[in-house]
């Protein structure tokens, strides 16, 4: 798994009534775009994340510059 700046990492529910979680890649701290990254929620908080399978990297759309804080 690869992301950039900006990305969103979009996380499913593993489990019956488990939401998918959805944040934006603020620092990508491994080599060559790989884990871990640093995140932030839509909620403000943010954490350092190795995302497992369940994950997926939605590419930054172009001209979308991060979502507004």
């Amino acid at each position: 798994m690869r992301a950039s700046v900006g990305d969103r990492l979009l996380t499913h529910g593993r489990t019956v009534g488990q939401e998918d979680r959805e944040c934006e890649i603020v620092e990508v701290l491994g080599q060559r775009g790989e884990p871990p990254f640093r995140v932030r929620f839509e909620d403000g908080h943010e954490a350092v994340l190795s995302p497992g399978p369940d994950s997926v990297v939605e590419p930054q759309r172009p001209g979308r510059g991060g979502r507004d804080r």
